[in-house]
């Protein structure tokens, strides 16, 4: 019964190792374009906001 315990032990802790990697390796690729992406959309963001900004200092005018 131990042998049996300790052998289901093992290949679960084998499993969980093997999932984990791919789950790294996973959103390693998903947030690459992200990260890519964000300065640019950031720049894209500040310019709408600074723009709205000045067309309603016009519109009280």
């Amino acid at each position: 019964m131990r042998r049996w315990r300790e052998k289901r032990k093992q290949r679960k802790q084998n499993k969980l190792d093997q999932s984990s990697f791919w789950n790294i390796l996973v959103d390693i690729l998903l947030w690459i374009p992200e990260l890519l992406l964000l300065p640019f959309r950031l720049i894209l963001w500040l310019a709408r906001g600074f723009l709205r900004l000045i067309g309603n200092i016009f519109d009280y005018y």
